[in-house]
């Protein structure tokens, strides 16, 4: 890994290494067999309860013995701690113990290390330091190991803290408390948008396939179905004047399971498979190919095919999408293209039917479970009630949908744009604060260079009457 490069800091600030402003650096244990089962105790902090806020998720929260716990000579929480995730996935996520802590006796598991910082350091300022870009990038280049490998003790070493005078970390601190929490407001509110237009949708779909998106339509172009084939049995819902419950089968010609064959990373056509569709699309990303011929042609996808997830994990078994391409492609075994009947049924209706929260509902209820997943054959398929507007009607209902979907789709596109922009201000102002560009310096501050002399001092001292004590502990317990 090359240098790292480090974030230029004002003159009257000074850098100085994690080490030397860090009183203690220490992580915590459990007992032989860990801790399941254990249902109360002292709570033991694992590296899934510190969340990407700085703050923590007690929502699995784990325990050890009380017993085990007061033996423990290292991994005790105190107010003020700044605590690192030392491996795994999340390694070097920060969140600090404040006031705001929950629990008045706690420890930390083998997963994570505590901070105890010296005194004389605004514990804060260095907690959001650390979460900074420059703070993570600097902690990471410790990291060692493979997916699962983390970081040790020797990390402090390698993070240098850019440290102003004590006044001046407080003022940035006051600052950036003030600001961070609207960002934070800010990026909540934005995160509601991606279910509001999942519902949005939703509520389309529910519209156009009752019948209620083209109400006003019908008022003036009224026109009889020409569908004269056997009805449902059932009738889910009250349906608008001339539309009919239809079982999907009675308005196809058949259902036609994809290829069994294995595909392969390369070839001359692309194997659609269940992950490729989404919400009622084809992703085109993560794909699959064959280079059999015959299969090519047996399978080959058109333009208006509608495909059928019939299987799949529980929740997501039914899955369908429209393929509208004009390029090759084929499909998989775990998928079932419907031969619907054109001169009954447009394939973006019959899609919108299938990709409704009632269809949803019915997979839930008609599927068949397997160990870890779930199966919806070509038969019971066939049975899915359609609501059949008229033909004419039903060019109107996409026209409609394809708009307000239009819509929903320039929102996202939106929302995407402005969440991105929101995950980078969080960074952009703590590189900001850190740089010496957030607030203005007070030349009556006590100069870093002093600030930095204490910390020494207190740790030297401190250093000192560790040394005294295991001293005295040695002479009241010869060997």
């Amino acid at each position: 890994m090359g240098a790292l490069k480090r974030t230029r800091i004002p003159e009257h600030w000074v850098e100085v290494p994690l080490k030397e402003i860090i009183t203690s650096l220490e992580s915590g244990s459990r007992p032989k067999g860990g801790v399941k089962g254990i249902t109360e105790g002292i709570p033991s902090i694992g590296a899934e309860h510190l969340n990407s806020d700085g703050g923590f998720d007690f929502t699995n929260i784990r325990f050890v013995p009380i017993e085990f716990a007061k033996k423990m000579n290292r991994g005790k929480i105190e107010v003020n701690d700044i605590l690192i995730v030392k491996d795994g996935a999340t390694t070097g996520k920060v969140s600090i113990v404040d006031e705001h802590f929950p629990y008045d006796f706690a420890c930390v598991n083998e997963h994570v290390f505590i901070c105890h910082l010296s005194k004389n350091i605004n514990v804060r300022y260095c907690f959001f330091f650390l979460r900074s870009h420059n703070g993570q990038e600097q902690i990471m280049s410790s990291f060692h190991g493979g997916a699962q490998g983390g970081i040790n003790s020797e990390f402090v070493h390698a993070v240098s803290i850019p440290l102003p005078p004590l006044n001046e970390q407080k003022r940035i601190v006051e600052k950036l408390n003030a600001i961070l929490p609207k960002v934070k407001s800010a990026k909540a509110r934005l995160a509601k948008i991606p279910a509001i237009l999942k519902k949005f949708r939703q509520s389309v779909l529910a519209a156009a396939c009752s019948g209620k998106l083209t109400e006003d339509w019908r008022e003036h172009n009224y026109l009889k179905n020409s569908y004269g084939g056997e009805l449902a049995n059932e009738e889910p819902y009250e349906l608008s004047d001339g539309w009919l419950w239809v079982e999907l089968k009675n308005i196809s010609n058949g259902f036609q399971y994809g290829t069994s064959s294995k595909s392969v990373d390369k070839g001359k056509s692309p194997v659609l498979r269940m992950g490729n569709l989404q919400n009622g699309k084809i992703d085109w990303s993560d794909l699959k190919f064959t280079n059999d011929d015959s299969e090519i042609e047996k399978y080959a996808l058109k333009y208006g095919d509608v495909l059928f997830n019939r299987t799949n994990s529980p929740d997501l078994v039914g899955k369908a999408s429209i393929f509208k391409e004009n390029r090759k492609a084929i499909f998989a075994g775990y998928l079932i293209r419907i031969r619907y009947k054109s001169e009954y049924i447009l394939p973006d209706y019959l899609n919108y039917c299938l990709n409704t929260q009632r269809a949803k509902e019915w997979c839930k209820k008609v599927k068949t479970d397997g160990v870890s997943q779930s199966n919806i054959n070509a038969q019971v398929l066939g049975t899915f009630l359609i609501p059949l507007p008229p033909l004419e009607e039903q060019h109107e209902i996409v026209r409609r949908v394809e708009k307000l979907f239009a819509l929903a789709d320039s929102l996202e596109a939106r929302y995407k744009k402005a969440f991105a922009r929101v995950e980078k201000l969080e960074q952009a102002i703590l590189a900001k604060a850190f740089r010496g560009e957030l607030v203005e310096p007070d030349p009556n501050d006590e100069p870093a260079e002093e600030l930095l002399k204490r910390i020494l001092e207190e740790k030297a001292k401190l250093k000192f009457e560790i040394k005294n004590k295991v001293k005295k502990r040695n002479k009241s317990n010869p060997i």
